[in-house]
């Protein structure tokens, strides 16, 4: 009877954590999280959509034969409604990928203390049986033996006996690592061996995956193939971005009616643009000539940008702006232009607007700090003197750097008694590889405005999660740079007070 009590206490005890414990490390709000429409600002309106067979919902990887391996983490932490998260992640992945045996071929290593084979190469050559195999894995618990498992694709998985293509044949290999913990082994070595011998890999951490880990074991450049979510009820938001990465489609090469020239737009859909010196007209697919000049924005109406002056503005404002190395050295020249333009809109001094600047990659710098310059000539000279960092993208710790570092008094904060708003502006064209919600919340508790901007790769929900308030005043997103004179141009506008 005591048994027979102790087991249902048991169980109950793991159904309570079920239910409340997998979302209880973070906070994590589905209805928060769940994706939902976002207003964005009309800078391209001239979006044109994939045809519906080829749209993402049903778009299919034609174009790169992938010899690929999902390593997966089934460790006692990975809970079983997680885990078949997890499963479902890998059932979506592979319904975006052309399955067959000259196509993409696909095996599953499953991992904990010891190590399985769920499946090879060889095994499931089309979409359904390899489906029904997914759906049969079961969790191993205990243990986390990543480098054992990452090892073991290499030495069994991508050998020609299990089906993996020859050299000779140029296909690619490719290893999706999933895990939520610290390896309980060295992963450095046995991941440089894996990579020396042609194997991509990718890692993606969920909720308490060790980032220092995850870089040793991705391929470069790091901000490509390290991946983070918050809970195993996000992971699903990283099937567009690995079909993005492993099917390579561009719409723009699929077939368009643009008159000069096809923008790919998050691989979804595409857009017009013109070259210098014209005009895009309004069936947004072909271009008239016009006199160029300062402040025309190629593929809208010639407008000239004018900023407003803010005469009375009273602020701390910090930029913290991307330096990764998918930006190119070229658009952070951009960046700093974006920066100087709203500098410019601003009355700077000790008493007035106090400016800083942080930029991040795989680290956090402060270009400078809100007490080092009074004077908007000396704020701009220093934007023009930033070097250009390159490398990952740990937006989170940048908003870390922000919350414990830039808006402190020893920085050149005003005291809260001071009642100085506090104002960031955080800029970056790709997704983060760390948790970024934490650094937000409490930023946003302390009172300090946000406001978001992303190109190009730029995730919508960290944008969202970023920005203040009422998003769609906080918040702007680009396909591109051409657009950051006329963002720059709005939130000047949004700083100055009374103006709009």
């Amino acid at each position: 009877m005591k048994s027979l009590f102790g087991g249902l206490l048991y169980c109950f005890s793991v159904l309570v954590l079920e239910v409340h414990g997998t979302y209880r490390f973070y906070g994590y709000d589905p209805q928060r999280y769940a994706p939902r429409p976002v207003a964005r600002p009309q800078l391209h309106p001239n979006l044109q959509p994939l045809p519906n067979n080829l749209h993402p919902g049903g778009m299919h990887c034609k174009s790169r034969p992938l010899d690929l391996v999902f390593i997966i983490d089934s460790s006692r932490s990975v809970r079983p409604g997680e885990f078949e998260k997890v499963k479902i992640f890998l059932s979506d992945m592979v319904d975006t990928l052309d399955i067959s045996s000259d196509a993409t071929r696909v095996a599953v290593v499953n991992y904990a203390s010891t190590v399985k084979i769920e499946f090879l190469l060889k095994d499931n050559l089309n979409k359904p049986e390899l489906k029904q195999a997914l759906s049969r894995i079961e969790p191993l618990s205990a243990g986390t033996m990543t480098g054992l498992a990452i090892k073991t694709a290499m030495d069994e998985a991508f050998t020609e006996e299990s089906g993996a293509r020859p050299r000779d044949k140029n296909i690619s290999k490719v290893a999706i690592i999933v895990t939520d913990g610290r390896p309980q082994d060295k992963v450095e070595e046995v991941s440089a061996a894996a990579r020396a011998a042609g194997i991509e890999i990718y890692a993606v951490g969920v909720d308490r995956a060790d980032m220092q880990s995850l870089r040793l074991m991705a391929s470069i450049p790091l901000d490509e193939h390290v991946f983070y979510v918050e809970t195993y009820g996000v992971i699903e938001k990283l099937t567009s971005k690995f079909r993005e990465s492993l099917c390579g489609l561009d719409p723009c090469t699929l077939g368009h009616d643009c008159d000069h020239i096809c923008v790919n737009h998050n691989h979804t859909s595409y857009y017009c643009q013109c070259r210098e010196g014209f005009v895009l007209n309004e069936d947004k697919k072909t271009c008239s000539r016009i006199g160029v000049g300062t402040g025309v924005i190629l593929g809208s109406p010639p407008t000239e940008l004018k900023v407003r002056s803010c005469r009375a503005g009273v602020l701390d404002l910090v930029f913290v702006i991307d330096g990764s190395r998918s930006i190119s050295p070229q658009n952070f020249g951009l960046v700093k232009q974006f920066v100087n333009r709203i500098v410019d809109s601003l009355q700077i001094g000790s008493q007035t607007t106090r400016v800083g600047l942080v930029q991040y990659s795989s680290t956090v710098r402060t270009e400078f700090a809100l007490r080092q310059h009074t004077t908007k000539e000396a704020i701009q000279e220093a934007v023009n003197a930033v070097q250009y960092m390159s490398g990952g993208s740990m937006t989170g710790l940048a908003l870390r750097h922000l919350l414990e570092r830039s808006f402190t008094e020893a920085e050149g904060a005003r005291p809260p008694a001071a009642n100085v708003p506090r104002i960031a502006i955080v800029f970056t064209d790709g997704q983060s590889q760390d948790y970024i919600s934490d650094h937000t919340r409490r930023l946003k508790k302390q009172g300090v405005e946000m406001f978001a901007v992303g190109v190009g790769k730029a995730s919508e929900w960290e944008l969202r999660e970023i920005a203040s308030g009422q998003r769609k005043d906080h918040y702007f997103y680009s396909p591109d740079f051409s657009a950051l004179k006329s963002i720059a141009q709005t939130i000047s506008g949004r700083l100055c007070p009374g103006k709009s």
